[in-house]
Parts: structure tokens; sequence; C-alpha cells
């Protein structure tokens, strides 16, 4: 019975991931479907603007949550249909508790079991996270170069507390979260043109650099400790 209380909300999450990706849901999460139904959309929002907004959060909650690859397409969208400002918040927003709903179904059924099994190495890992664990997650939420998911998934089952977790991850993905979301409110044209955005200026120098420093600021604490011990 414990053991089933442990996998079970993993589970749930796989089943829910599983039920979505067989109903066909994710094949309309795709720039023409997004053109297709910009107009649509738009209209719905003017004339629920708050239902329209928690509709969005709960829709990038659960899209984190199970891992969906759409990440990147719903915050475009949210900059599109909200906004700049509007939509990179409530991206921020979902973001973060669909990664903190992953982070707690992993650390439920891995966490523990996979410290003990990985000895003094994974204790010593435990230790260094569970100290510095939101400069060391804050520096890889600010790059936007690793897995979103894979992050998750790491920091969860190396026993990192889920208060740091949180705050690292709301405020490390704010600078990308808003890149993008910038991106999608001017990509109306582009869209209505049959295009795609293109997504390569967040690897740009004058966009990445920034990032890069805001990333090594953010260690700066943990060297200071380091150092002065």
């Amino acid at each position: 019975m414990t053991m089933v209380r442990r996998f079970l909300p993993l589970l749930v999450l796989a089943v829910a991931f599983a039920a979505i990706w067989a109903s066909g849901l994710t094949h309309e999460l795709t720039w023409a479907g997004l053109a297709r139904n910009r107009a649509a959309l738009s209209g719905w929002i003017d004339t629920h603007p708050l239902l329209a907004g928690a509709a969005f959060v709960a829709a990038y909650t659960v899209s984190t949550a199970l891992s969906l690859p759409q990440a990147v397409l719903l915050t475009i969208a949210g900059g599109l249909l909200f906004g700049t400002v509007v939509g990179g918040t409530l991206t921020v927003l979902g973001a973060t508790a669909g990664a903190c709903i992953l982070f707690l179904a992993a650390r439920s059924a891995l966490g523990e079991g996979l410290v003990r099994r990985g000895g003094a190495p994974m204790a010593t890992v435990r230790d260094a996270l569970r100290k510095d664990g939101f400069s060391y997650l804050l520096a890889l939420r600010l790059i936007p170069v690793f897995p979103f998911w894979l992050v998750n998934l790491a920091a969860s089952v190396c026993g990192m507390r889920l208060a740091p977790f949180a705050a690292a991850t709301l405020i490390g993905i704010v600078p990308g979260t808003f890149v993008f979301a910038s991106i999608g409110s001017g990509i109306g044209s582009v869209l209505a043109a049959g295009g795609t955005p293109n997504l390569s200026v967040i690897f740009s120098l004058p966009v990445l650099g920034p990032l890069l420093g805001l990333a090594v600021l953010s260690l700066v604490p943990v060297a200071w400790k380091k150092w002065h011990a």
C-alpha cells in the first residue's frame, strides 16, 4: 500500500499524458492551429478576460506538469493573445505551478529511494542542494538551454526542498519567459501569412549574454560561502 501511495501521483501524471496525447489535442497545439484559432480565442478573451486568464494558467500548469513539448508555443501564444506583460505573467504562474506538481510527484515516487541507493555521492549532492539549492536552481532557470522538465526531475530526486525550488523557478524563468512573450506579441502578421516565428533570438548574444551574467551572479553567494569557509 505504501508503494502504491508513493507512485500514485507520478502514475496519474503518466496516465493524463497518455490520454492527452491519444486524444489528438497536442496536434492542435501548432503554429498553424494557433493562426487558425487566433480570432476566435481573441474574441473569447475580450468577452471573458478573467476566465480566459485563469484558463490559460490552468492549461500551462497541466502542460508543464505533464512535460508536454509545446511549452514554447504556449508562451508565445500567451504574448500573442494577452500581450507581453499579462501573457508573460500568466505563463510564469502556470509554469511555476506545473513545475511544483511534477516536483512533488517525482519526489514522492523516486526521491528518498534514489538518494538511499546513491550512497555518499548522492547524499553530498542532496546536502549541497539543501544548503544552496536556490542559487544552483536559479542559475539553471536563467539559462534557457536546459530542458525544463529535466531540471524539475533532477531537483526533485536530489532532495531539494519545495520552497526554494518554487522561489527559484518563479524568479528564474521571468527573463526568458518575457522574451518569448514579447516575440508572441509581434508575430500576428507572421502567423497570418502562414509563417513561423524565428526563435533563434533567444540564443543571440544580446539576449543570452545578460542571462548568462545573471546566472553567474546567482552563484556568487555559493562561491562566497565556499571561499569564506
